[in-house]
């Protein structure tokens, strides 16, 4: 299953790929209807068979396969290169291609963020300076910085703009994504966000055959406390559960609510003895902790099932199901207390 960032970069390159076209074919027309001199057409058609066959490396013929960023910026560095040899014969700074060095700015703005995009308007400097028609002393009169400054303006405003823009966009993304993705009470994840993230972990402990183990969660008083005190005093308490099952766990563990009372945990790279004293702690630190509710300090208890990869399934689902299962034999042996799971 490909990640998130995977899937955005497909997204981003499929747009990159469309504004080189659009390059190409801007040329293109440029050639066939403003009729440039012979030995610039020469020129500007074979930089149009070699840009082509750039993009199609890299778009078709799988050399780079899997997306980056990478990719990404050496395809913008391309795209210069490309119009800074058409504009070399269709006129430098006066060509009336000239503007479409703001493809470049938009791509990098758009992908490559705003340290990039600031890097590629030096380079689109440098080749403004390329292409302008100086002597040695010139450079230096504030006449021709000034001119140079008048053209460099209006790209340097889309820059800005742009990866504004799309920093906005971007945030707007990822915060609507957090949301999609944690359950809005204990600020775990919920089952959406659970699954990406563990369909990655368990695929990589097949792949290099290592051990995980997985605890289905249940808190076991939640319904007379609901019931007793009231929605809130169930929420305090659900926050308190998440809170101690959270502080027994490494960084690399993987904690989500399943839904109402139940809770989820994969342990990569753990035993099945390993995944049980992590899972005592767990009960141990539940047990122990109370919230005040009304004056009254209310506690509640925990039954955990474990399950655990390779020996109680080669699935994830497979063993998402043993474990519940085991779960619901320990509360029927009594709660508060951890079953492993056995055929």
């Amino acid at each position: 299953m490909p990640s998130i960032a995977q899937e955005e970069l497909r997204g981003v390159s499929r747009t990159v790929a469309e504004i080189e076209w659009l390059l190409l074919v801007l040329v293109l027309l440029y050639q066939i209807f403003e009729g440039p001199a012979a030995d610039d057409r020469v020129a500007i058609t074979t930089g149009l068979f070699f840009y082509a066959a750039f993009v199609m490396s890299f778009r078709y013929a799988n050399f780079y396969k899997a997306e980056s960023r990478w990719k990404i910026a050496i395809e913008t560095f391309g795209m210069m290169l490309f119009i800074t040899w058409v504009l070399w014969f269709t006129g430098k700074l006066a060509s009336p291609l000239i503007n479409t060095y703001l493809l470049v700015i938009i791509t990098s703005a758009l992908t490559l963020g705003k340290i990039a995009t600031m890097l590629v308007m030096m380079l689109i400097v440098a080749c403004f300076m390329l292409l302008g028609e100086h002597s040695s002393g010139s450079m230096l009169t504030l006449a021709y910085i000034g001119g140079l400054a008048g053209q460099l303006a209006p790209m340097i405003l889309v820059a800005y703009i742009t990866t504004m823009f799309s920093a906005d966009i971007r945030y707007g993304l990822n915060q609507a994504r957090l949301l999609a993705e944690t359950d809005e009470l204990t600020g775990l994840y919920n089952m959406r966000g659970f699954s990406i993230v563990v369909d990655r972990l368990f695929a990589q402990a097949v792949r290099y055959s290592r051990p995980a183990s997985l605890l289905m969660i249940d808190a076991d008083n939640l319904k007379e406390i609901n019931d007793g005190h009231g929605h809130e005093a169930g929420n305090r308490l659900i926050k308190l559960v998440a809170k101690s099952i959270a502080d027994e766990l490494r960084q690399t563990d993987v904690l989500a609510r399943y839904g109402g009372d139940e809770f989820v945990v994969l342990l990569p790279e753990t035993s099945p003895e390993r995944a049980a004293e992590v899972a005592q702690r767990i009960v141990r630190a539940v047990s122990e902790g109370q919230v005040e509710i009304d004056g009254k300090w209310l506690a509640t208890s925990v039954s955990i099932g474990l399950a655990c990869y390779p020996e109680d399934g080669r699935s994830i689902d497979a063993i998402q199901a043993r474990a519940d299962r085991a779960m619901y034999v320990a509360k029927r042996e009594g709660r508060n207390r951890v079953v492993r799971f056995t055929p």
